[in-house]
């Protein structure tokens, strides 16, 4: 008897194929492994001390990304629908996360154990290069952040926000989340906001 998957599973299989063809016989090494989860807001992801071993794929809902220290948050990534989640260091290397990434809204994404691709990268030509290509990818990522961290002012860093697909953060994300990713007080940020409006 054929097996019926939920349809939200061939979203994250187009997601797949932007990154690499995915015959057939590659998708279903995946598929029993897939699981839909639904999470009411605040509900953390990822959490800070623990070890993970969870990779996400968003359908609904919105995510935020954050390092504590001396129990202060330092927000680094806002994850949304079609993104990838995961405390990727911690799974690839088995020690507690530093990170935490927490719902900021009641969140819908399809979950599946990182352990999973990394035993099919033996197996499959495919799943090999996807794993290599979503490891650069997110070394891009890594490296965007930093620049922008080291050499932008929190002023460039805002108009960043203003174009291309950093622009749903300012539409969707809480003011005194951005300001935190920004690495100014709300107040600071209110700021810059009047002064890039009239500028």
């Amino acid at each position: 008897m054929q097996i019926t998957y939920p349809p939200q599973f061939d979203l994250l299989r187009k997601k797949i194929e932007q990154f690499t063809k995915l015959p057939d016989e590659d998708w279903e090494m995946l598929l029993p492994h897939l699981e839909i989860k639904k999470v009411r807001k605040h509900f953390l992801f990822s959490e800070d001390g623990k070890k993970a071993n969870e990779v996400g794929f968003i359908i609904e809902g919105m995510h935020r990304q954050y390092y504590t220290k001396d129990g202060l948050e330092k927000t680094t990534y806002f994850f949304f629908e079609g993104d990838f989640i995961s405390s990727y260091v911690s799974c690839i290397t088995s020690m507690p996360s530093l990170i935490t990434i927490e719902a900021l809204s009641d969140s819908v994404y399809i979950s599946f154990p990182y352990n999973i691709p990394l035993g099919l990268y033996d197996k499959s030509n495919t799943w090999q290069k996807f794993g290599r290509i979503i490891a650069e990818y997110l070394t891009v990522g890594l490296e965007e952040r930093m620049v922008s961290l080291l050499l932008q002012s929190p002023e460039e860093r805002y108009i960043d926000l203003l174009s291309g697909s950093k622009q749903k953060i300012l539409e969707r994300i809480p003011q005194h989340y951005i300001a935190n990713y920004l690495g100014i007080t709300p107040v600071s940020m209110s700021r810059i906001r009047n002064r890039v409006s009239k500028g």
